[in-house]
């Protein structure tokens, strides 16, 4: 991982906290988001390595396993002193690794190869949206 800094490290870091709705700054590291997870033994990198990822700019967040691990149960967001909700840095992150490919999702209109390919939570994410 190389540490760089400039404009683009900012523009990637507000495009998360925009999607997400989360102010990701307020982390500071205390690692009770990480020790509360359940799926932690799954992950390349702990929740509060990525939510440190995301503080620098650092697009390779969006490489990590760990957001497709996440299952969104909210420990990291209860234990949390900030009130930072994790689960939405995550599905933020996963929307920004999907908008690359797919801007909309639409699943009738995707082959059975590409259906396998997706991630199970990308899927179940998309159903959300639009049947929200």
């Amino acid at each position: 991982m190389i540490l760089r800094t400039g404009p683009e490290n900012k523009r990637y870091r507000d495009r998360v906290k925009e999607l997400s709705g989360e102010n990701v700054d307020l982390c500071f590291q205390c690692g009770a988001c990480s020790s509360g997870c359940p799926m932690t033994q799954e992950m390349d990198y702990l929740p509060s390595k990525v939510i440190r990822m995301v503080q620098l700019g650092l697009e390779e967040a969006q490489e990590a396993k760990t957001i497709w691990v996440c299952t969104t149960c909210f420990n990291c967001e209860v234990r949390c002193p900030r009130g930072i909700d994790i689960a939405n840095v995550m599905e933020a992150l996963r929307q920004m690794v999907l908008r690359k490919k797919y801007n909309r999702v639409s699943l009738d209109d995707l082959s059975p190869e590409e259906l396998r390919e997706l991630p199970q939570v990308a899927i179940v994410s998309n159903q959300r949206k639009l049947t929200a």
